[in-house]
Formats: structure tokens, sequence, C-alpha cells
């Protein structure tokens, strides 16, 4: 059989773990970026309490491995709550939206803080109130600010649902492994591969795309 016989063969099999890794992704994505942005208001607050509460959330979320979260989730959860199972699935949602809203809430924090503060004291005079002044004139700015690092994150998020493999999902990557193991044959690797850098290829132009539409001109 040659190579790309091969190919034809196993690609049926990987796209069917890829379609597990896109759906995560996208539902991850979804619960991720308002998460982030709520957090990123509520770590602005004035109130003590609350800021020093979302800081030490941060701080854990982003100072502890991915991977650790999800065993912990997923195998700690049921230990220390008696009755509690989580699916494969949920569990590595509930993961991934509580690792990657504390990253998307200190690039929404650093954008929000990066729009000078007399835009919030010229929406004051005008007689907007502190919701309208966040939705219609900092928020906007913010969007169009953040995009790059947002865009990295996107495409981390991407690579990082390979980690479900822990939970035994079958995944992009837990698929390609399990046909390199029965066939002795690294293509699969390559073909897995083409498959990441494909919906990175999409991810990039998309974000590209924003960037242009949403581009900051200064005179």
């Amino acid at each position: 059989m040659d190579v790309l016989e091969y190919m034809l063969q196993i690609i049926p099999a990987i796209a069917g773990g890829f379609q597990v890794t896109l759906s995560l992704f996208f539902i991850v994505i979804i619960l991720s970026v308002p998460g982030g942005l709520l957090l990123a208001l509520l770590r602005l607050s004035t109130n003590r309490v609350v800021t020093t509460i979302v800081d030490a959330y941060v701080y854990v979320m982003r100072g502890t491995p991915l991977m650790l979260q999800i065993l912990l989730i997923y195998y700690g959860l049921p230990f220390m709550i008696d009755g509690f199972e989580l699916t494969d699935m949920t569990a590595a949602v509930l993961s991934f939206v509580l690792n990657y809203i504390a990253y998307l809430c200190e690039i929404f924090r650093s954008g929000i803080q990066s729009i000078p503060k007399g835009q919030y004291e010229g929406a004051k005079v005008l007689g907007f109130t502190y919701v309208q002044t966040m939705y219609k004139i900092i928020l906007p700015q913010v969007i169009k600010r953040v995009l790059p690092p947002l865009a990295n994150e996107t495409i981390t998020l991407l690579k990082d649902t390979s980690l479900v493999y822990v939970l035994a999902m079958n995944d992009i990557l837990r698929i390609t492994r399990s046909i390199v193991q029965r066939d002795f044959d690294i293509t699969a690797f390559i073909v897995a591969g083409v498959f990441y850098l494909a919906m990175t290829f999409v991810l990039t132009k998309l974000y590209q795309y924003l960037e242009r539409r949403m581009a900051i001109y200064e005179d």
C-alpha cells in the first residue's frame, strides 16, 4: 500500500476525532470570551474584596498547569463530593473555560486600562451611565486593541484541546495515536498535523480580516 492510499484510509477516522476537537474548541470560545470580559470588569471594580478574590483566582489558574486542572476536576470533584460525576466532555469544557477566562481576563483588563481616562470623563459629562460608557464607548475600542493577543490565545486553545486525551476522549490526538500504535506508522501524525495547521490557518486569516475591518487609524 502506498502512502497516499494509506492516508486516504486513515483520514476519515482522524477527521472524526477532529470533530470532537472542534466541538470542544467552539464551546470553550463561546463561554470563555464573555466570561473573561466579565472577570476583567470585576477585577477593575472599586470593591477590594471582589478584586482580591478575582486576583487570587487568576493567579491560581494561570500559575498551575491546565492538565493538572483537568485531572483535578475530572477525578478530584467526584472524590470530594460523594455521588458527583462528570462526563468527559463536561469535565473538559469546565476545565478549559475556568482556565481560559483567567487568561482572557488579563487580556481584556489590559485593553480596558489602555483607554485614556479622558474618555470616561467625557462620557460622564455627556450624561452616560457607567454601563452605557462601557458598552457604547470603551468596549468597541477595547475589542479592536485586544484582537492580536486574543488571536494568540485562540490558536493556543486549539492546540491545548489535545490535552483531553488524558480523559480518554476520542479527540484527534487520541485517535491518531491509536492508529500509529496499531499500524506502526507515523503517517497519521503528519495527517493530524495537517488538520491542526489547516484550522490554525483559518483562524489566522479570520483574525487578520477582523483586524483590517476594525483597524484603528490615528492621525
